[in-house]
């Protein structure tokens, strides 16, 4: 099948990179061209404009977006609407709001452009694991795109789960509960840490273990150990710990819904406290963000490894 793919960050390259392995036509856009040229000695059609999308592909064309959530998402969709024709397919595969997806649904439609929201985790580590894919759309738009999906997922590993907004507003739940396993993971870890036994407990021996058929093991767990392995109590981590949107996002529906989300809402609200104390569970947040998606931590000045 072909595909533009448009952005290519930590995401968007090695879904590009999938998918050239599958054997998908693969055209590739991103702003600065450095990374365009090297996806292209991989087997990508290069595209230095938007508009050769319309010139070099054959209709019906499917591009696929992995681009920050926001107004950056705006723009892509109002200039594409102008390039493609009616019959085309938009996928935001980005971390936007669902709110959002609806609105650009909406836009698309008017020009009898269709449009696909997919919520993607995988981080990293999906070039090799493969994707899990949450997506929305109308039916026959799902399966013009299942092809795609199916490389881009591991086995099972995608779904169709509802209109568009749909696949946005199941990768925001998503992203809530992964909040919550982490910061239990992290406060867990905090008191191990703290305790009398401090120094005699393998904070990455005990990640490896509680893996072994526990009831508490998990990918993320699996991540912490690595991040232990590197480095055993995190010293040169600063425990600053970001946020992606998703987060603020779901606590704000929980509000509209009527719907009770202590967990999740405690585990945002210590994102924040992180930014005004230093504390090892904080570290552990921060460590299990760059394992998993790749996201830069802060450096404790004067404990860099």
């Amino acid at each position: 099948m072909e595909i533009a793919m448009i952005g290519l960050g930590r995401m968007g390259m090695n879904m590009a990179k999938r998918l050239l392995m599958a054997g998908h036509r693969v055209y590739a856009y991103n702003r600065t061209r450095e990374k365009v040229e090297l996806i292209a000695t991989e087997g990508a059609q290069p595209l230095w404009d938007l508009g050769e999308i319309a010139e070099k592909m054959e209709a019906p064309r499917c591009v696929w977006m992995m681009l920050p959530a926001g107004g950056v998402i705006d723009s892509y969709v109002e200039n594409l609407s102008g390039i493609l024709a009616p019959g085309d397919t938009v996928v935001d595969g980005g971390n936007s709001f669902y709110k959002d997806s609806l609105r650009r649904a909406a836009l698309l439609k008017e020009k009898g452009i269709n449009f696909m929201d997919a919520g993607v985790s995988g981080g990293i580590w999906g070039l090799k694991e493969g994707y899990c894919i949450m997506a929305g759309a109308e039916p026959e738009v799902f399966k013009m795109v299942e092809p795609v999906l199916r490389d881009l997922a591991p086995r099972e590993g995608y779904l169709h789960c509802g209109p568009a907004g749909a696949g946005h507003f199941v990768k925001m739940v998503h992203n809530g509960i992964e909040y919550g396993m982490m910061q239990a993971y992290a406060e867990g870890f905090d008191m191990l840490q703290a305790s009398s036994f401090s120094d005699f407990l393998d904070l990455e021996k005990i990640a490896h273990l509680w893996n072994q058929g526990s009831v508490v093991r998990s990918w993320l767990l699996e991540l912490l150990e690595l991040a232990f392995k590197k480095e055993p109590h995190l010293s040169s981590i600063s425990p600053y710990v970001e946020d992606s949107g998703e987060g603020r996002w779901i606590v704000q529906q929980a509000v509209e819904s009527g719907v009770a989300v202590p967990v999740i809402a405690i585990s945002l609200f210590d994102r924040f406290q992180s930014r005004e104390e230093n504390s090892f569970r904080d570290r552990v947040l921060a460590a299990l963000r760059q394992e998993f998606g790749g996201h830069a931590v802060r450096r404790q000045k004067g404990r860099e490894k």
